[in-house]
């Protein structure tokens, strides 16, 4: 059986193809600049064929009904959805309701699955939510102390992302310790532009450091992470800010980017703090303290860690941040945790939960 997994995004489509039950790779390619001017894609629909006939026209498929299932990263599932699901028009009716909570990526996701089903109506679709990890958390860790009315109507709460692949270290990591992934704490950490950090309790996310949007929680390449939610205010009275502005501010041109005046690249930010650019170096130290924190309050909700994971671009290739981030770790708990790092595959995870839906529901 061969499953195509499609990552639709607001200008690109990332596609990998996998053949199933023994998960192996055939193929993958990346389709850029839909849309653009200067493009010869205009629209997602067009991309999608693309990656059709590309798939085909490098002999992976003789025809297009060879590819069974198509799984889709969809950014936010909301409340509804704790799995993944087989798409229906209920389904896509719900996507599209939560374009209000995620409008950058939900619509780029929903038009990937439109354009699959009038190109392969064949094939089975599945969607698979960033968010679905995370819908574990107790209501006292994703509420926020705002008025609850908020919540009830606005749905405004924390809803976490990169749950694909703090799932999917989270399994690794069981394989490793050569445990049930339900008798094991993790706390997984996922660096790279965009970072967050889980508490998974038993098998269960339990707390996420990302919250309504990806903005909450650490410092990233650009965003800013926590902050004083007063500061919004006190630059719009006293600078003259718009909030447009400010959302560009916090969400572009903050993090290592903002703090070392440099990049948001770790690599040029490391590589400038190591030649002795003071305010690169402080950017780190930024950066490390707040994932120290982080680390040090899932412990305390934990318990008991028994390993700490690393993953994605900066977690898998930065032995300095692993080092800094831990380091005290094992002296200060009686049970020392390991630590791990561990190159996440999202792609390969959707793939899997695809074929196992499919192959739990059938056809919707």
């Amino acid at each position: 059986m061969k499953i195509l997994v499609l990552n639709c995004g607001s200008s690109s489509v990332k596609y990998k193809l996998f053949r199933f039950p023994h998960p192996r790779l055939i193929e993958k390619g990346l389709i850029e600049k839909i849309g653009e001017k200067d493009s010869s894609v205009r629209t997602h629909h067009e991309a999608i064929e693309r990656v059709f006939s590309d798939i085909k026209e490098a002999g992976f498929i003789k025809s297009f009904k060879e590819i069974e299932i198509i799984g889709h990263r969809v950014v936010h599932g909301g409340e509804k959805f704790k799995d993944p699901v087989v798409i229906n028009r209920g389904v896509i009716k719900e996507i599209r309701k939560n374009i209000k909570l995620a409008p950058l990526h939900n619509p780029a996701n929903l038009e990937g699955i439109i354009a699959c089903g009038k190109i392969l109506p064949s094939a089975r679709q599945v969607a698979v939510f960033d968010t679905a990890f995370h819908q574990t958390i107790p209501p006292f860790a994703y509420i926020y102390a705002l008025p609850l009315e908020l919540y009830k109507k606005y749905k405004i709460r924390r809803y976490g992302f990169h749950g694909t692949s703090h799932h999917y270290v989270a399994h690794e990591a069981a394989k490793l310790l050569g445990k049930p992934l339900r008798k094991l704490n993790l706390i997984t950490i996922h660096l790279g532009n965009g970072c967050s950090i889980s508490a998974i309790k038993k098998g269960k996310c339990i707390d996420t450091s990302m919250g309504f949007t990806p903005l909450e929680g650490l410092v990233m390449g650009t965003r800013c992470g926590n902050i004083d939610t007063a500061i919004v205010f006190y630059l719009h009275r006293q600078l003259g800010m718009s909030i447009e502005s400010i959302d560009i501010l916090l969400n572009k041109k903050s993090g290592l980017l903002g703090v070392s005046g440099l990049s948001n690249d770790f690599r040029k930010v490391k590589s400038a703090a190591d030649k002795g650019n003071k305010e690169a170096r402080l950017a780190l130290d930024v950066f490390v303290y707040a994932l120290k924190k982080y680390i040090g309050s899932y412990i305390m909700v934990l318990g008991k860690v028994d390993a700490v994971i690393f993953t994605a671009g900066i977690g898998e290739n930065s032995r300095w941040v692993v080092r800094e981030a831990t380091k005290g770790i094992k002296s200060m708990l009686k049970d020392s945790p390991k630590v791990l790092v561990i190159p996440t595959n999202e792609e390969l995870m959707i793939a899997a939960l695809a074929y196992k839906v499919v192959k739990t529901k059938g056809t919707p």
